[in-house]
């Protein structure tokens, strides 16, 4: 057997094992979220966490977005004197796709790295080891708080995207493209239906469960003490970025062929 058969064959087994992994936490997550008692005092202060204190980047994220799309579509409308569509080009974009896609990857890398480098640290202190001595189930008590409030979170952070970044869009056309405000808005309602708002919030409950899922699934097998808890949170950021992209592509043709 060749050198390169073996190292094909240990990264499929190596991959195998990590989907399985993750798998299997994101089932037993589920299952313990039904199993009482809930801790609202954790579950809430997660949620401030995740969603609270994402408010300002997702803003600056979503609103430059917004006005960048808005400049760039520019530039094709006015060769076909079509401006005022700008509106509901940037509407449906902002929904459907920039912002559950971009929400979704800064809070990849701000809270699911932060979730990493906690339940790591927790780990490699064996402080998790401690909960299992006192007969507390480790992911009942780490994992079902994230989970639940990046589930919660996420989505309302994505519709408040959505709303800066058509924000950010409405600028550029009032402003720099003399648009007026009431036919600009106008545009972007008519251009929006129930399927574009709905499929973006699917996407980012999908999105949601992905980040805390990898977030806590690396956080737990982190071992090797500080340069184990930095190289688990890189990896952790960096998979679970791909799975997003991946997912939203999924998805988004799922969607196209289904609507």
């Amino acid at each position: 057997m060749s050198t390169y058969t073996f190292s094909m064959r240990a990264r499929i087994k190596e991959f195998l094992e990590y989907v399985g992994g993750v798998s299997v936490l994101l089932v037993r997550t589920i299952g313990w979220i039904f199993v009482p008692p809930l801790k609202k005092g954790q579950l809430l202060e997660q949620m401030k966490k995740t969603g609270v204190d994402s408010v300002m980047i997702v803003f600056l994220t979503a609103f430059f977005a917004g006005i960048v799309l808005a400049f760039q579509s520019a530039y094709t409308m006015r060769q076909m004197s079509a401006e005022i569509y700008i509106a509901s080009l940037v509407s449906l974009s902002m929904t459907r796709e920039l912002g559950p896609v971009f929400t979704a990857l800064v809070v990849a890398a701000r809270v699911g790295s932060s979730i990493t480098a906690e339940v790591g640290t927790m780990k490699v202190t064996e402080q998790v080891d401690a909960l299992e001595t006192l007969a507390t189930n480790p992911i009942k008590y780490l994992v079902v708080p994230r989970f639940l409030a990046l589930c919660i979170m996420l989505p309302l952070l994505t519709i408040y995207a959505d709303f800066v970044g058509i924000l950010g869009g409405f600028v550029v056309g009032v402003t720099k493209l003399h648009i007026p405000p009431y036919l600009y808005i106008k545009k972007t309602f008519d251009a929006l239906v129930y399927k574009d708002i709905f499929s973006g919030l699917l996407k980012s409950l999908i999105f949601a469960a992905i980040i805390s899922i990898v977030a806590c699934y690396e956080g737990l097998r982190t071992k090797g003490g500080a340069e184990g808890v930095g190289k688990a949170t890189t990896m952790s950021v960096a998979t679970a970025c791909i799975l997003v992209i991946a997912f939203d592509c999924f998805f988004t043709a799922l969607f196209y062929f289904m609507f």
